[in-house]
C-alpha cells in the first residue's frame, strides 16, 4: 500500500469516527429520533455492512462469526453505543467528543498503569495537565442539565477503552468487531419490536437516513477502513492521529448543526489533547530509546 494510499484511508477513518457525532446530534436534535431507535438501528446498520464486507472478502468467515469476538466485547460496545446516544441528548458535537477521547485515553493509560506500566516525568505531567484541563472543562456544568450527559459519556468512552483494550488483543480486528456486532442484533432487533409497539416509533425518512449513516457508514465502513490502515501506521502516528478527531467533530458541528465554539470549550481542549500528546510523545520516545539499545 503507497503511502498517499494509506494517508487518505486514515483521514477517511478519522472523518468516519468524527462523523458518528455529527450524525448523531442531527438525528436525535434535527430529527426527533428518540436514543433507543438510534442505537438499535445504528447496530443494526453496522452489523449488516460488516457482514456484506466479510461474505465479499471470504463468505466461509460468515458461517463461523461465533468463533471470533466476545460476549464480553459485545457488551462493551453496547454499553459505549448506548451511552453516546444517549448522551448527545444534552450535549454538543464538539462537548460529547471531546469527553468520549479523553475518556478512551485516561480508561487505557489507566489499565497500563495498573499492569505496572511506570510512567516519566513528561507522562505524569501529560496526564495531570489533561485532568486539570477535564476538571476545568467540567465545573461549569455541574448545575446544568448536561452534567448527566457528561457522567454518560464518560461511561461512554470507559466501555469504549475497555472495548479497546480487548481488540488490542485480536489477530483478527474486523472479524472480532464484526461479530460483537452481530451478537447484538438479537437485542437491537427486540429494542425495536418493542420501541414500535409501546412508544409509537416516529422516524422520519431523514432522521432514519442519518442513523443508517452513522452504523453503515461512519461504523461499519469506517472501522473497516482504519483496521485495513492500522498495522501499516506506528502505534504513536495511530494514536496522534486520533487527536483530531475531536476537532473534526467539532468541525462538522459547526458547519452541519450550526454549533457555536466557546472560549471554554477550545481551552479545554488544548489543555486536555496537549496533555494527551505529551503522554504519546514520551511512550514514543521511549519506545525508541529502548529500541536503540537492544540494537
Amino acid at each position: 500500500m503507497s503511502p498517499i494510499r494509506i494517508m487518505v484511508l486514515t483521514l477517511l477513518a478519522l472523518l468516519a469516527f468524527a462523523a458518528n457525532s455529527v450524525l448523531c446530534r442531527l438525528a436525535l436534535n434535527a430529527e426527533q429520533v428518540n436514543p433507543a431507535d438510534f442505537t438499535a438501528i445504528r447496530l443494526l446498520s453496522a452489523s449488516l455492512i460488516l457482514a456484506i464486507i466479510i461474505i465479499v472478502r471470504d463468505k466461509s468467515v460468515i458461517r463461523k462469526m461465533n468463533h471470533h469476538g466476545s460476549h464480553a466485547g459485545a457488551l462493551f460496545l453496547f454499553i459505549y453505543a448506548a451511552g453516546f446516544s444517549y448522551a448527545y441528548i444534552s450535549l454538543s458535537t464538539a462537548t460529547g467528543a471531546l469527553i468520549l477521547f479523553a475518556a478512551v485515553q485516561f480508561t487505557m493509560l489507566f489499565k497500563g498503569w495498573l499492569a505496572g506500566n511506570k510512567m516519566g516525568v513528561q507522562e505524569t505531567i501529560g496526564i495531570l495537565l489533561s485532568l486539570v484541563g477535564f476538571v476545568y472543562f467540567v465545573f461549569p456544568e455541574l448545575e446544568k442539565p448536561s452534567m448527566m450527559g457528561c457522567l454518560l459519556m464518560i461511561l461512554s468512552g470507559i466501555a469504549w477503552g475497555l472495548y479497546s483494550l480487548i481488540g488490542a488483543r485480536s489477530t483478527k480486528p474486523l472479524y472480532d468487531t464484526a461479530s460483537n456486532f452481530i451478537r447484538l442484533t438479537p437485542i437491537s432487533i427486540v429494542g425495536l419490536i418493542y420501541s414500535y409497539f409501546y412508544f409509537d416509533m416516529n422516524i422520519s425518512t431523514q432522521g432514519l437516513l442519518y442513523t443508517i449513516a452513522s452504523g453503515a457508514l461512519a461504523s461499519g465502513v469506517g472501522y473497516t477502513l482504519w483496521y485495513q490502515v492500522l498495522p501499516k501506521l506506528k502505534p504513536s502516528i495511530a494514536a496522534v492521529s486520533q487527536l483530531s478527531v475531536p476537532i473534526w467533530a467539532a468541525l462538522g458541528g459547526i458547519v452541519l448543526v450550526n454549533e457555536p465554539i466557546d472560549l471554554h470549550l477550545a481551552i479545554s481542549a488544548i489543555v486536555i489533547l496537549g496533555g494527551i500528546l505529551l503522554v504519546i510523545l514520551a511512550k514514543n520516545n521511549r519506545a525508541i530509546k529502548k529500541s536503540s539499545f537492544s540494537q
